[in-house]
This record gives C-alpha cells, sequence and structure tokens, in this order.
C-alpha cells in the first residue's frame, strides 16, 4: 500500500461515517485553509489551548496563526517553551494537560473509525485519552487506511522511518516509538468533544 497517496472519496465517505458512528464530530475540509478557518470558529476566545508537535499544523497555518496572538486564545505550548528551566518546564507541560483544547494529529486513521498516535515522550497523550474536554485533530487524507492492522503497518514501515529522519536533521538524534495509542472510542459520560478533520491533502507524514 501507498502511505502517501490521498484516500478516493469513497473511503473519505466511509471512514466519517464510522468516525460519526463512534459519536466523533467528524467532518471534511477541502483544503488545509478550509480546516485553518474551521479551527478559528471552533475556540472561544477564552480558551486555554495546547497542541503537540505536529507537521500536519505548522502546514495548515495553524501555528503561524498561533505565534501571531490576537486570537483571545491562551497558549500553554508558548509558555511552557518560553520556561528556560528545565525542570520548571517538566513542571508546566504536566499542567498543561489540563487545556480546554488540544490539538494535533494522528498517525493513521482506519476506515473503521480506530486511531493510530505515537509518541516518544508521550506528553501529548494524556489530552488525547482523558484530560481536555476539546480535541481537534486535522488529519490529511493519505492517513486513512482500510483497519487497524494496516495502520499499525502505516506507523511502522512509513511514519517512523520519516520521523526518524527528521529528527537527525533538525536535532542529529533518532527517534524512538516508545508510546503507541490506538483510540477506538470515548466514552460518552467524559463529556469530552472531539472534532476530527479529515482535508483533502497530503498533509504531515
Amino acid at each position: 500500500m501507498d502511505y502517501s497517496t490521498i484516500a478516493s472519496d469513497a473511503s473519505i465517505v466511509k471512514t466519517i461515517a464510522a468516525l460519526s458512528a463512534k459519536g466523533y464530530d467528524a467532518s471534511i475540509a477541502a483544503s488545509r485553509a478550509d480546516a485553518l478557518e474551521e479551527i478559528k470558529k471552533l475556540i472561544p476566545a477564552d480558551a486555554s489551548v495546547m497542541n503537540g508537535s505536529s507537521a500536519t499544523l505548522g502546514e495548515i497555518g495553524y501555528l503561524d496563526y498561533l505565534a501571531k496572538g490576537g486570537h483571545g486564545w491562551r497558549d500553554l505550548h508558548a509558555e511552557v517553551t518560553a520556561e528556560n528551566d528545565a525542570a520548571k518546564r517538566v513542571e508546566l507541560r504536566k499542567q498543561s494537560v489540563l487545556s480546554d483544547w488540544y490539538l494535533g494529529s494522528v498517525h493513521a486513521l482506519a476506515e473503521t473509525g480506530d486511531m493510530v498516535v505515537a509518541s516518544n515522550s508521550g506528553s501529548q497523550l494524556p489530552h488525547l485519552v482523558f484530560t481536555s474536554k476539546n480535541i481537534i485533530l486535522v488529519i490529511g487524507a493519505q492517513k486513512i487506511v482500510p483497519d487497524l492492522a494496516e495502520g499499525m503497518k502505516r506507523l511502522e514501515s512509513y511514519v517512523v522511518p520519516l520521523e526518524d529522519a527528521r529528527m537527525m536533521q533538525a536535532y542529529k538524534t533518532h527517534t524512538a516509538n516508545n508510546k503507541t495509542l490506538v483510540i477506538r472510542g470515548e466514552n460518552p459520560s467524559l463529556g469530552r468533544k472531539f472534532h476530527i478533520m479529515i482535508v483533502k491533502e497530503k498533509l504531515g507524514f
């Protein structure tokens, strides 16, 4: 399977239906610009926001928009990275898991609605699993695969090597897939909301 090819319209529609059946707010964005505009509409001006390391968020223009200010959001990621003391930075990152909104992506999205997210440190996983009340996941349509097994193959054989190359170029160090999360659904009693946007473009890995 070519993991860089954008999924067909039929595959995207099938995936949206599966996500919706799981209770997610699932939508299709025709372009990265449309995805960014939808994010602007979703997040209220007084909210705290946190994001993980995400090529996708950079490619849709979200990170630039966040950095410029004027949106009224409290940028917890900026607060973490602005702290020079390593120990204090770790504590701020721990506190950030209580953000009102968390934004990120996934490494594979199955047509069944199952999602795969891998992490080196695991810092973004609490948001996804439990702590943040509102989650926005922006997913390039090339990340859609038929099932969870193919999603795991995509992660190991395609995503990890690309991320390793990026890490070596940027930081002269290798990556490590230390923690892998499979999201199959959400307990409605938690009162959390997942907004999942499939963008009909190639975004991220």
